[in-house]
This record gives C-alpha cells, structure tokens and sequence, in this order.
C-alpha cells in the first residue's frame, strides 16, 4: 500500500501521473485518431534512451473557473533535451490528452525554458505541436505566453535551426510561433494550421469550408505555402525531421555536418551530355539533372507541391550538405513568378544563416509577364530573391544549363552578384532576350524589308543565336568562369566546394538591411 508520507513513493506517484498526462482514455482516443502521443513522438524522434525531461512537476497557476481542482504534472507539454544521430537538440511537444494541449502561462514559461537552453549551448530546438490555442481560463497571461515564446523564436532566428511539425491542431494566434521558425512539418488528415477556423469565415464572410480545405497539409504544401514538407502519418514526419537535420549545423558558427561519402567525387555523369534538350523550348525535368550530380542521385525536396517551378531542397556532395535552388523548365518553361521568388528566395536566406552552400541550375526564360503578377507585386517580390543571394556570402556556385535571359540571369546568383563560381554548359544561352523575340527588335525593319520575310527572319534568327545566344560572350567577359562538358559536372562541383571550404565574406557593418518585404 503507498505511503503517502514517503517522499519515494510521493515522486514515484507524481512521475505517473505526468506519465499519463490525460489519462488512459484520452490516450486511446488520441491513438484511435491516427495520433501518437507527446511522449511517443518524442521518443520516436530521440535516439534511444537519450532524453532528459525538464519541468515534469510543473503545474498550472490558475484558482479561477474552478481550475485549481484540476492540476496535471507537466501542464500539458513535455520539454527537454536528448540527441538525433549523436548531436544535441531541444524538444517540446505538446500533449493534446491534457486539457486539449491548451497553452497556460506556466505550460509557455516550460517551452521558454528549452528555447532559452537551446540558444545558449547552440542547439537546435524543435516544437511538435499538437493544441486547442490559448487556455481560456487563464485569460491575459496565456496571451503573454504565446508573446514570449514568439519573442524566443525571433532571437533565435538565424542562430539555431528551428523546426516545427504540426502534428494535430494549431490555431490562432499559436501559429505565428511556427510560422517564425525555419521549417514547418505537416501531417496529412490529422494537422491542420488557421488564423481563424472555418465557423468563424461562415460568419464574417459567408464562405464554407472545412477545416482540411481550410488549413489541412495539403492547402498549405500547395497554395498557401506555409508548409514545407508533408507526410501520411505521425511516423514519417518524424522520419522527415530526423533527415532534415542531417544536412543542418546545430548553430550559426559551425558548418553542416558531412557526410561519409562512397559516391566518388571525380565520378562523370555521361547522361547529361544529352539530358538538357538542345532546343531552348523544349521542357525536360530538372530533378533528373540535379539527382543525376549529387551523392547517391539524393535530393531531398523542400516545398515540393509549391511554386513548381521552381525546385529547393537540399543535397550532398562529396559528403558536403549543399542548398540546391534550380528552375523547373518542366513546370512554366522554369519562369519566375512571385511565389517562386519568394519560394527561393526564403531558402537562400536560410542556407546563408547557416553555412550551407548554394548551387543554384539556371534554364529561365525572365519573368512572368502578365497584369495580375504586376499588379500583385512581382517587381518587389521578384526584388526579394534578388536581395537574397545578394546578401548570401556562403559559397555560391552556378551552372547555367541552357536558358539564361533578362533580369532573371542577374538574379539567378550571377557573377555579377557574387557568385563565386559560374559554370555554363555548351549549349547555354545567356542573352537579354531569347532570338525570337530580339531578331523582331533588331532586325524588325530588314525583316519588313526582305521579300521572303520568314526565310529573312529565320536567318536572322540564326545569326543573332551564334553571335549572342551562347555562353561564349559571357565567358570572354569573365561572366562565366567555365564552359563545360555537361558530364564533367559531378567533379567540378565537388573541386569548387573543396575550393571553397574556408570562404570568408563579409557585408558591411549595418544593424541589418530593410529586405523588400
């Protein structure tokens, strides 16, 4: 029989009951809902036996609305430390079974104690969030715990990695915490992110929705983009988290991890002598490029179901984590638009904030055209990736695959805005504009002129691809440090990386710039 007076069992008891945290029931409910646990998620997520719990005992500070009758050690998130592949982070994840994961004053000051941890000893901090919002009961100070672990996220940003994986409810003023963090996770079916949900829509603006198409994984992997990854189940998005942080340092003064390597680096890729279609127009897949060139042909996508056209992720070679940002001549012939700039733009910044290298594949036809991208910004927008890879001083490197015209050859990490080293395959094409539409500029008076207009116009054609469209002007210039065999790509990106590897670039000393938002 327990003892109440022993302070063995006192603890023993009390450890149980935050084991529980709901209880047994809310924990079969949770389970029967296609959801794990805090406690299971953050074991799923740690290497074995290696987390260490803080605030177990923690209680909420609330006497009104009867409350004080109900107090459950850890308060409804579990928060502490442990390791992924041997390297230290810091995890919270909040636990749906104990007052729907509400957020109470005394449940914020738990996460805030980790984020504080994590910023001082330089390591990762990871939320698994799972919560009704803000605990009512508590009023003002639930409000003010969401403030402080929003004011955490933003010291933090650009020092630690931040990650974030939705894994059931987040609503309200509780999103802006992930939505300042560096990667948001989704789980398809069960996870779902708004600012206001969909009763309060059908009142204010008469439009039904459901929560899914609301604010589900799959409206936010695609049209919104809030989401970075997605995933079928609680399990695979911690899979995904424990390989994002593979390619990941654990703070701002160190390098990404590198990898062992059995894929040589000096390895020809003899397919990409005839993988880039040599007509301009013609759309081809550049995934097949990238993952034809990096380690073991992996390329691990971010934001794949958004902005199509253009790719990021990240990618290894020769062991090294590398931020790959490529156009997609198969999606809108690789156009840039405003959500692919943005897109791109958000993960250059990443990759500069924590030493990751870029190699950015060009084949980009300009800017989209149109009244609706005009009038919806895409000249500041556009400016935005523009200032991005201006501002990066990570080692950049460039391979202009085919298409390189206008503006949008300055902006794809172009010598001309530091790129340490720019590549060009034979059959490149870096002009102001492609030869259709600059023989109607140049030659539009010879053309009017010629009897045969479409045999003149043809020649024009001709003459303006071998005197302009070709990466030889740009390389007499010393735009184009290189003309390369497609094939010899794998090995002089692994050389440049080497190259590369004690770059040391500063920006001018400034509180910090006014980024065109």
């Amino acid at each position: 029989m327990a003892d109440p007076t022993d302070p063995l069992q006192k603890l023993d008891q009390l450890n149980q009951q935050a084991m529980l945290g709901g209880g047994q029931r809310r924990i079969d409910k949770q389970h029967a809902g296609g959801k794990l646990t805090a406690r299971e998620r953050i074991e799923l997520f740690l290497d074995s036996g290696s987390f260490v719990e803080l605030d177990r005992l923690v209680t909420h500070r609330c006497t009104d609305f009867g409350m004080e009758q109900h107090k459950i050690p850890g308060d409804g998130v579990v928060t502490g430390h442990g390791t992924v592949d041997g390297r230290r982070v810091f995890v919270f994840a909040q636990d749906f079974t104990v007052f729907g994961g509400s957020l109470s004053g005394a449940y914020a000051s738990k996460i805030c104690k980790v984020m504080d941890h994590a910023l001082k000893v330089g390591a990762p901090v990871i939320g698994l969030n799972d919560s009704g919002g803000a605990r009512i009961q508590e009023g003002v100070e639930s409000l003010a715990g969401y403030a402080d672990i929003f004011l955490r996220n933003t010291l933090a940003s650009g020092v630690i990695p931040q990650l974030s994986a939705i894994m059931g409810p987040c609503a309200g003023g509780a999103v802006y915490s992930p939505a300042i963090t560096d990667f948001i996770l989704m789980v398809e079916g069960t996870s779902y992110m708004f600012i206001t949900g969909p009763d309060v829509i059908k009142t204010v603006t008469h439009e039904d929705v459901t929560k899914e198409e609301l604010g589900g994984a799959s409206s936010h992997a695609a049209k919104s983009g809030v989401c970075h990854f997605t995933a079928p189940d609680d399990k695979a998005c911690i899979a995904q988290l424990r390989e994002l942080l593979s390619f990941l340092p654990s703070n701002n003064t160190e390098d990404p991890p590198r990898a062992n390597c059995t894929d040589p680096a000096d390895r020809e890729v003899p397919e990409l002598d005839t993988m880039v279609p040599v007509e301009s127009n013609k759309p081809y897949d550049m995934r097949n490029v990238v993952s034809a060139v990096v380690d073991d042909g992996h390329f691990f996508e971010v934001h794949e179901q958004y902005a199509k056209n253009m790719l990021v992720g990240f990618a290894r070679i020769d062991g090294r984590p590398i931020g790959v940002v490529a156009n997609q001549p198969a999606m809108l012939a690789g156009v840039l638009d405003i959500d692919a700039s943005i897109k791109a733009a958000r993960f250059v910044r990443f990759c500069d904030c924590f030493n990751i290298p870029i190699v950015t594949w060009v084949d980009v036809p300009g800017f989209l055209p149109g009244v609706e991208q005009e009038h919806r910004g895409i000249i500041t927008h556009g400016a935005k990736l523009l200032y991005a890879f201006c501002e990066a001083t990570v080692p950049k490197l460039t391979v202009i695959t085919r298409k390189a015209y206008g503006g949008a050859y300055d902006v794809m990490s172009s010598k001309h805005i530091r790129g340490d080293v720019n590549l060009a395959f034979p059959n490149a094409e870096i002009a102001v504009m492609g030869p259709d539409g600059a023989v109607n500029i140049v030659y539009r008076k010879a053309i009017e002129e010629a009897e045969d207009k479409e045999a003149a116009r043809a020649a024009f054609v001709k003459e303006y691809r071998e005197k302009f469209a070709n990466p030889y002007k740009a390389a007499e210039l010393g735009f184009v440090d290189e003309v390369i065999q497609p094939r010899q790509l794998r090995r002089r990106l692994a050389t440049s990386l080497d190259m590369l590897a004690n770059k040391r670039s500063d920006n001018p000393r400034k509180k910090h710039g006014n980024l065109p938002l």
